[in-house]
């Protein structure tokens, strides 16, 4: 089995996640305009829900899985069994779940007066039980999921187009929706043949998994309490318009956020390989690249989308979702914060076993989010909800950095921060200034071509001042990246 470089793995994965950037910059712009938030508000509720009973069903597999088969993916016979293991564990888990979904949707009015929405997003949960990504996370198989998503992700924006027309196709849509994120699966089962075995094991010991996996779900059910139950909250309390606000402002912060935590995805099976080989030097060099990035990238993107919110969402959601600029001017900074604890939680507690912390500090965000929601959400609506899910990420943070205090000290001496911040501040103002003096409401244009030019514009200022002040200054990621291109040459 060929292990490619981390170098080949991000780009792999860099492009999965650049695709996960453009489509919904062609859908969700087009979704908007034909659902209105209304309609948006029930597909996001609907998906919010089955997350909640999908993190039952999978437990903590998505990556205890990672890090349990990477450790033993040099023997494909431990390798095998640990695989069928989880499979079971996870049948079994799955079934009772679907037990519960049917009789909650029965029973409670909200969800049985769309029925056919929840039914449709319970048939993508049942399907999550064969996608195995977990098996190809630790083999970093990153090429051939790259590939299988984007072949999925272009049929479904094809079904999209050919079926969503009106706002009552919503749930249409949500079927849509459903497809996207889980059409692959079977062929990712069928595929995980050529790497492992599914003939039964001589003796199966599922013991050694439940304590683990418990824990993850216990973070993994922790993390959902601020990530969905806001949208869940803001729905009985506030209303599916309300929702539709949020989910505009939560769609830009997630495809951010999820470029930025390209990296970490491609680094745990590598780094929970490092650590189980007592690699040290090698872990935490990876470690100090992967702040690096994370603070060079993240930064730049929080303020200029705070700084060209309103664009933003007059370019992706067009009229009627002016509601959404102040919940995403909030809601930014996350897109930083949970790029960091990314890094410190899932690439440097978990892959040396110590997920219990992991699990407090994701505890201690669960609580804050859910309290605060219950005060701001009532006074603020969408805004309360955005700012309920900043101070949660800031408080996650904050506990993984108490634990990880002296490490840290070290990592961060990486981390250029007085020319990042140079590059940021000549930035920023270069940002103001093109907002400021570029007129372009008499140009006779539409809102949404003025809000594009105004961001092709801004964006190419604002980011190509930022790389330049970081060439000058001669920062230590960037100036790596243009010295391996200029020696190729």
């Amino acid at each position: 089995m060929k292990i490619h470089s981390v170098k080949f793995n991000f780009i792999m994965n860099f492009i999965m996640s650049a695709s996960s950037i453009v489509f919904p910059l062609i859908t969700f712009p087009y979704i908007s305009r034909v659902l209105m938030a209304t309609g948006n508000g029930k597909v996001a509720t609907a998906s919010a829900v089955i997350t909640y009973f999908n993190m039952f069903a999978s437990l903590g597999i998505p990556t205890y899985g990672i890090r349990a088969c990477a450790k033993v993916r040099d023997d494909k016979e431990k390798l095998s069994k640990t695989v069928q293991e989880l499979l079971i564990i996870n049948s079994i888990t799955m079934f009772l779940t679907c037990i519960v979904f049917v009789v909650t949707v029965a029973l409670v009015p909200e969800f049985a007066a769309e029925k056919e929405l929840y039914i449709i997003n319970g048939i993508g949960m049942v399907l999550n039980m064969f996608a195995i990504t977990w098996l190809y996370n630790a083999l970093e198989q990153y090429a051939y999921i790259t590939v299988c998503n984007m072949v999925v992700k272009l049929l479904s924006l094809v079904l999209m187009f050919l079926l969503v027309h009106n706002p009552e196709d919503y749930i249409v849509y949500g079927g849509i929706t459903v497809f996207a994120s889980s059409a692959s699966y079977v062929f990712n089962f069928v595929y995980a043949t050529k790497f492992v075995s599914f003939k039964k094991s001589e003796t199966y010991d599922f013991r050694i998994h439940i304590k683990p996996i418990l824990r993850f779900f216990a973070m993994a059910a922790a993390t959902s309490v601020y990530t969905n139950l806001d949208v869940v909250m803001l729905r009985f309390m506030q209303g599916n318009t309300e929702v539709g606000y949020y989910n505009a402002a939560i769609k830009v912060k997630t495809i951010l956020v999820t470029l930025i935590t390209s990296l970490g995805t491609v680094l745990l099976p590598r780094l929970s390989y490092y650590v189980k080989k007592e690699k040290t030097e090698d872990f935490y060099r990876m470690i100090g690249k992967a702040v690096n990035f994370v603070v060079v990238a993240g930064l730049p993107l929080t303020i200029y989308f705070m700084l060209y919110a309103s664009e933003s969402i007059q370019f992706l959601a067009g009229d009627g979702y002016q509601g959404a600029v102040v919940p995403m001017i909030i809601l930014m900074p996350t897109v930083l914060l949970i790029g960091m604890s990314n890094i410190t939680g899932i690439q440097i507690l978990t892959p040396q076993n110590q997920e219990q912390k992991v699990l407090n500090s994701i505890v201690c965000g669960a609580v804050a989010d859910f309290l605060l929601n219950l005060v701001l959400i009532p006074k603020m609506a969408s805004s309360g909800a955005a700012l309920a899910t900043v101070i949660a990420e800031l408080v996650v943070l904050l506990v993984q950095c108490v634990y990880l205090k002296e490490i840290l000290k070290d990592i961060m001496r990486d981390v250029s921060g007085v020319k990042i911040g140079a590059a940021i501040v000549v930035a920023t103002i270069g940002g103001s200034l093109v907002k400021g003096l570029l007129d372009l409401e008499s140009s006779g244009w539409s809102m949404e071509i003025q809000s594009f030019v105004m961001l092709a514009i801004s964006a190419c200022v604002f980011f190509g001042i930022y790389g330049v002040v970081l060439l000058m200054t001669k920062e230590k990621l960037v100036w790596e990246i243009v010295g391996n291109y200029i020696e190729k040459k």
